[in-house]
């Protein structure tokens, strides 16, 4: 389970307000990558309050939705933002991830003092920074952040599923399933996929109907 170490070694440092970083959704064929940031209030008793808190990946759409609201009431601050399939399709996944991730911490009140990023690195943010390998897996903050950038991106897929309902966004929130990739060679891809991508650009060269 991730845990307080990173943060308490800060807050011993003087950095009163670390954030944990997170993205979601940089391996789907459609949709944006979105990024969260959280700030968590400096102390043991956080640790309990968010308890249930992992790696997104490890938890149910449902345990993500209830965590994801104790989360945004516990946080000293937090913020989610999103880079479109356009801009991935512009700049590549990487750099629309930073842009992501970019935006989310500067939407924090306070701004935060240090970042801990998983896997990731911000080499034009200026805030000190650590990258940490697996740091939702390991950091609480980190944790917090993946879960709300997963839990914002599905609610999102689900709104594009309404708008483009022949894809099943809501099944697999734009990752490159058998059942997307069927409803691609029948329909042809729509806006909201990301052209820059193989499988879409092949879909694409098809010539078939656009939704």
């Amino acid at each position: 389970m991730p845990n307080l170490s990173a943060e308490t070694v800060l807050w011993g440092l003087d950095f009163h307000f670390p954030a944990g970083v997170d993205e979601a959704g940089r391996g789907a064929w459609a949709g944006p990558v979105s990024a969260a940031a959280v700030i968590l209030p400096a102390g043991p008793h956080i640790q309990e309050s968010l308890s249930g808190v992992r790696d997104s990946k490890q938890m149910t759409p449902r345990e993500r939705g209830i965590w994801a609201e104790i989360i945004m009431q516990k946080a000293l601050t937090w913020s989610v933002a999103f880079a479109s399939s356009n801009e991935i399709d512009y700049l590549g996944i990487l750099p629309a991830t930073r842009l992501a991730m970019s935006r989310a911490i500067f939407q924090l009140t306070p701004v935060p003092e240090h970042l801990l990023i998983d896997a990731v690195r911000l080499p034009e943010v200026s805030i000190p920074q650590t990258s940490l390998i697996k740091g939702d897996s390991l950091v609480l903050s980190i944790a917090a952040a993946s879960v709300l950038a997963k839990t914002f991106r599905d609610g999102l897929m689900l709104d594009l599923d309404r708008e483009f309902p022949v894809y099943g966004f809501a099944r697999h929130k734009g990752y490159g399933t058998m059942v997307h990739q069927q409803a691609l060679a029948e329909y042809g891809p729509c806006p909201e996929h990301r052209f820059s991508y193989a499988p879409v650009r092949a879909a694409a060269a098809a010539e078939t109907p656009q939704v």
